[in-house]
């Protein structure tokens, strides 16, 4: 009993302190459960972002890297601030609005309430020293976007904004109106800010959100599948933001009006499918086929299908115990390489420090999107994803000459 307790509090103090320390979170699983290992992971990525902001130092402690072939070099790196802040957020949100679990556990997260409301404050104050613009260009429709999507995810957030900081990001968020989005998935960032302010009760342009949604419906290609733009691009931004992004428009949507009933109908199936062929990517070992631009957001590839899991909205062939042991060994896997981090900073790279899979647009804030996997930290410890068993996921199943599942496609 002696050893288990002192085990227990050797897991305590490393999930708080793993900021401090460079060794790695994945060394403690070994010992303890998945969920003490993901919020180990997510303190190590987040700490360095949420902390440094909350007192006013992020511009100070965090590195300025593009990528080597950079479009613009000083607009990345004025953008990045805004861009590391939304794409962190949007990942712990749900963890933040969620109560209880163990004394560890409310510790880490009374801390990080505490850091996120102060550290939003900062990057809304002019007078700050992380005061953040949000009209240095169209990126910053993106990032917002981001930003919205937390507040989205954690009504929390918005109750406990104080006021000020509450007026500023709507201005904030509302500058982003003046820029065009390109013919793309970027539609849907406009639209999604627009679900914000419904949801806060601010008005809202109907026209944006019905724009994208209905560009979206054209650009739909079957199997539960979109193209991003005029061609289709075999890609993960159908889970770095089309199906979540769709997914949160009709949350919010669908409560304000009835016109889209059917469309968010067919939403949801179509979330369903993908969600399934995103597992069926997960190799037996929690690697995935490096296809694609913005490869370097690492985890963020699984972004929908982490949202389907908190969302409990996975389809019945997959069960939640499979999908967690399936992000589980993704975690592992983006995590493991020793120079996945920097002094304590992500590093640009899929498995590591990979500059050479840098997009032109990437800077030091993109690989944060990497945090959209902690999304199901938002479930408490007792839910079916965090206390069922480990299930083999596909790959892990048939790979091992276990009895697979036949995969098919989406009857539409």
């Amino acid at each position: 009993m002696r050893s288990k307790a002192i085990a227990k509090l050797f897991l305590t103090v490393s999930v708080l302190c793993c900021f401090c320390s460079p060794a790695r979170a994945s060394n403690i699983s070994q010992t303890t459960d998945d969920r003490t290992f993901w919020l180990a992971e997510m303190d190590r990525m987040a700490r360095p972002v949420i902390r440094s902001l909350a007192h006013d130092s992020l511009r100070i402690n965090m590195p300025t890297l593009t990528a080597p072939n950079v479009d613009n070099q000083v607009n990345r790196i004025q953008v990045q601030y805004v861009e590391v802040l939304g794409r962190v957020l949007s990942g712990i949100a749900p963890w933040l609005e969620l109560e209880g679990g163990d004394q560890s556990e409310i510790a880490l997260r009374k801390q990080y309430r505490s850091w996120t409301l102060a550290g939003l404050k900062n990057a809304l104050d002019s007078g700050a020293r992380d005061f953040m613009s949000f009209d240095l260009g169209g990126q910053q429709l993106v990032d917002a976007s981001f930003i919205a999507l937390a507040f989205l995810r954690s009504p929390w957030l918005w109750k406990n904004l104080d006021q000020v900081s509450r007026d500023r990001l709507i201005r904030s968020i509302a500058t982003t109106r003046k820029y065009r989005p390109s013919y793309s998935n970027w539609l849907l960032f406009s639209a999604v800010n627009e679900a914000f302010f419904a949801k806060i009760g601010q008005p809202w342009d109907a026209m944006r959100v019905d724009y994208a949604l209905r560009q979206m419906e054209q650009w739909y290609v079957g199997d539960g599948m979109y193209k991003d733009g005029i061609s289709f691009a075999y890609d993960y931004y159908n889970s770095y933001v089309i199906h979540p992004y769709l997914s949160a428009l009709k949350d919010v949507i669908q409560e304000k009006t009835n016109i889209y009933k059917a469309m968010f109908t067919d939403i949801g199936s179509r979330n369903a499918r993908y969600a399934v062929i995103l597992e069926r990517l997960i190799n037996s070992d929690g690697s995935f086929p490096p296809s694609g631009r913005s490869i370097i957001y690492r985890a963020a590839a699984f972004h929908h299908l982490a949202d389907m899991a908190l969302k409990k909205r996975l389809p019945e062939e997959l069960p939640a115990g499979q999908v967690r042991a399936a992000l589980t060994a993704v975690l592992h896997k983006v995590t493991e390489s020793p120079s996945t981090y920097t002094n304590g900073w992500l590093t640009i790279g899929l498995y590591g420090e990979q500059q050479s899979l840098a997009d032109s647009y990437n800077n030091q804030g993109s690989p944060y999107l990497s945090s959209a996997i902690f999304l199901p930290l938002g479930l408490p410890k007792e839910d079916a994803f965090w206390s069922g068993p480990a299930i083999p996921w596909s790959a892990k199943k048939i790979w091992s000459g276990g009895r697979g599942t036949k995969d098919h496609k989406m009857v539409e």
